[in-house]
């Protein structure tokens, strides 16, 4: 019996979607960062329950925190992007969290930015908030160490791919480098959307695309770049086609991001089937129904998608392009190394 729902809901459903790819489908991905993350602060003395917990997120990671604030009889406050929606809104008020909400934009940058700002601002007026810096700091990596044990049981042994969202790198970044620990040898393929800063794709710009919290605007600190072997950079029509694509297939109703590495897998399996392929299903679909699955008539047939293959990111285009990592010319320097669990 679980003692709290965050640790009954965290935990994925793994699922075998043809052909020959393992989904691992969760309700909300983040729970495993934010429990983890609170969990150790807790137990090393930064913060004590009734401490206020704030940080920004464009909605999975805003309920997560809720929930692991509720769990431990911690306050939780949320700066939160456009995307956050009525249901998730209702829930927060409900849970006791608070949520302000920047500005509406459909620019990235400006989302992102004028939540960082807000962020700023809450902490000079209340220094006794706790920031918890799901971008930056290093202790978000330890609850997906339970995510990687769960692949090292039920997915077969020998070579792996995973492929899933860079967000804020502290999932697939963290996965992986715990397997690659154990000993797995493990490709780790990334999706980005176009205009992400974080692989150095902000000169091209999708104006429809907002996939809330898988790019970036500004540089994320938990990102390691040496840790991803291959990236792919999906618009919105091509994720919209990927995500109506694997519910017709394998009855999985998930979001945009998980379309995108859907997409992306059934690539890299083509090119190498002698692996096995693991991909991310972060959050469900719901809060994406009415800007991308209603329009389900429009999206393409998947058999019939091709990336461009690029060496170089000024060779980036619509609709989807994929590279080796790092570039073979001109690669930009690594993200920051790893901060020491806890690190501000």
């Amino acid at each position: 019996m679980h003692e709290h729902i965050a640790e009954a809901v965290k935990e994925p459903d793994v699922v075998a979607v043809p052909p020959g790819a393992v989904c691992l489908r969760f309700e909300t991905m983040k729970l495993y960062s934010a429990l983890g993350a609170v969990r150790h602060l807790l137990e090393t003395g930064r913060i004590e329950p009734g401490d206020t917990l704030v940080d920004s997120s464009s909605g999975i990671y805003a309920h997560a925190l809720a929930l692991a604030c509720h769990r431990y009889g911690l306050k939780c406050h949320i700066v939160g992007s456009t995307t956050v929606d009525r249901t998730l809104r209702v829930q927060l008020e409900i849970l006791g969290a608070t949520l302000e909400q920047v500005r509406p934009s459909r620019n990235l940058r400006l989302d992102q930015n004028l939540r960082v700002e807000r962020i700023g601002a809450l902490l000079e007026e209340n220094p006794g908030y706790h920031w918890m810096r799901q971008y930056h700091d290093s202790v978000h990596y330890l609850g997906y160490r339970d995510v990687a044990d769960l692949i090292g049981k039920e997915v077969p042994v020998g070579p792996l791919t995973l492929v899933g969202a860079v967000g804020t790198g502290a999932s697939t970044g963290a996965i992986a480098t715990y397997l690659r620990e154990e000993g797995r040898e493990v490709t780790l393929v990334g999706i980005q959307p176009f205009g992400s800063v974080t692989f150095g794709a902000e000169h091209v710009t999708d104006p429809d695309m907002i996939i809330a919290g898988i790019g970036s605007s500004i540089p994320f600190r938990n990102v390691r770049q040496e840790l991803y072997d291959r990236i792919h950079w999906v618009n919105f029509d091509y994720a919209m086609s990927g995500a109506v694509g694997l519910l017709r297939a394998g009855g999985i109703f998930a979001g945009l991001s998980t379309g995108a590495a859907y997409l992306a897998t059934l690539w890299e399996r083509e090119r190498d089937d002698s692996r096995t392929y693991v991909f991310l299903a972060a959050d469900t679909g719901h809060r994406y129904v009415d800007s991308a699955y209603a329009h389900h008539s429009r999206a393409a047939g998947l058999g019939s998608l091709r990336p461009h293959e690029v060496v170089r990111q000024d060779e980036l285009r619509h609709p989807w392009s994929a590279m080796d990592w790092p570039p073979r010319e001109g690669a930009p320097p690594h993200g920051d190394p790893l901060l020491v669990p806890g690190a501000a």
